[in-house]
């Protein structure tokens, strides 16, 4: 194929599509139900993918009597019939947020070994079903939620604390369900898909602990509403634990994740003539220092023909961090994955022949609107051009407004899944 401008970034797109297909409930969802109960099916869940999830249990059980309900980001509800779909804010949790998940914990107490409590569970998770522990509040949750978010801690940490200052996470809603049976079906969006740290694991134990999040917390410097840091000094109700009696039946099945969509992107990429590269579903770190080395292996792809020949398109997933520091000029649009992208844009300057494209899987990169953004090897000349200073908007996070400006931006609106970040760089 003659590469261009046109044809790399027509190819990118493809193949992000191609991971966003693959990890589409509606296409997958089925296949994971368990058999139908003797008794009573209450279906449950939290995510960004929670509506669509829903929808495809009741596409696939078209006779089963349903209740219950599922919480998801505003803007990501689809219609149902048997199941009730609220929406909630995400990442900081609200009030709305607050209530259903009061109500879904509710909903699965009282029930009989004979019912099955059916959890779908997605990414997001962790904030649209906010629940604090007791003694604690809404207001509370949301003070640290935003903290968290700002200190440059990994998924795996900050679900640590979230699950130690909740009355529903880690394994707390499972337990309140027992004896029913409880299935969890799960979309990954977590490095390594623990299901601990998946929308902070509300139906399988939990191995951390309260020192663990009270260390997570000195690391980062976060400083703790006056009842926070009591109810996690004090320590006193730990979440269930492996072993624990009361979610010894409950099942859990991963229905989608990260390597699965990239697995699909490598397909597509070999249709294209392609030589694919899956360099890891779970790279984390701070956004802009991995796409510096992201940058490094195109080089080493250019130079060497090593991890492959051109052309060829390197993949990866996970999730990155964007650490906000302090004296950070305030104003900046940008989420982790473009500034990913502006890091590698900048680190693989002077490299032709060079597209990347890097965006959330979910459809929205950080808060903005856009899933994330497309760059070549003309994009700092444009940007210059356009009286931008890359380096500058970097520094400040304001990555968006370089690709915005250049109409660089992928938008795709709510996928309805999430299965982490998606980045590809073909090397022609």
């Amino acid at each position: 194929m003659n590469w261009n401008n046109t044809t790399a970034r027509a190819a990118l797109r493809r193949c992000f599509d191609a991971a966003v297909r693959a990890a589409d409930p509606r296409s997958v969802l089925a296949g994971y139900l368990p058999l139908p109960p003797k008794g009573r099916v209450v279906v449950v869940g939290a995510g960004k993918s929670a509506a669509v999830m829903a929808a495809a249990v009741e596409e696939a059980w078209p006779d089963q009597p349903l209740s219950g309900l599922v919480i998801t980001r505003y803007g990501h509800a689809v219609p149902t019939r048997r199941i009730e779909v609220v929406e909630a804010s995400h990442p900081v949790p609200d009030a709305a947020g607050e209530a259903a998940a009061r109500r879904v914990l509710k909903a699965v107490q009282d029930l009989t070994a004979d019912d099955l409590v059916l959890a779908l569970i997605s990414g997001g998770g962790s904030a649209l079903m906010a629940l604090a522990a007791e003694g604690l509040t809404l207001d509370h949750k949301q003070a640290v939620n935003r903290a968290l978010l700002a200190s440059g801690a990994t998924i795996q940490e900050m679900n640590c604390v979230r699950r130690h200052l909740s009355a529903i996470k880690g394994g707390r809603l499972a337990a309140a369900a027992h004896p029913a049976r409880v299935v969890t079906l799960a979309i990954s969006d977590v490095p390594g898909d623990d299901p601990a740290v998946i929308a902070s694991g509300p139906t399988v134990p939990d191995p951390s602990s309260f020192a663990e999040a009270r260390a997570i917390v000195a690391h980062y410097g976060i400083e703790l509403p006056p009842p926070v840091a009591a109810h996690l000094s004090a320590a006193a109700e730990e979440t269930p634990k492996p072993g624990d009696p009361r979610l010894a039946g409950a099942a859990f099945h991963l229905i989608a994740t990260p390597q699965m969509a990239l697995e699909a992107a490598a397909r597509e990429a070999v249709a294209l003539g392609l030589n694919p590269v899956l360099l890891g579903d779970a790279l984390e770190g701070e956004a802009r220092i991995l796409g510096t080395v992201l940058a490094g292996v195109a080089r080493s792809v250019r130079t060497h023909g090593h991890p492959a020949p051109a052309p060829a398109l390197l993949l990866s997933g996970g999730e990155t961090t964007v650490t906000i520091r302090p004296g950070t000029p305030e104003g900046g649009r940008g989420g982790r994955n473009s500034e990913s992208l502006l890091g590698f844009v900048l680190a693989a300057a002077g490299l032709e022949d060079c597209w990347a494209l890097m965006a959330d899987t979910d459809g929205i990169d950080g808060s903005e609107s856009n899933a994330g953004a497309v760059a070549g090897p003309d994009t700092l000349r444009r940007a210059a051009a356009a009286g931008l200073d890359a380096r500058a908007l970097l520094a400040a996070h304001n990555s968006h407004a370089l690709f915005d400006r250049l109409d660089d931006t992928i938008v795709t609106g709510p996928t309805l899944t999430n299965v982490n970040d998606f980045r590809a760089i073909l090397i022609a």
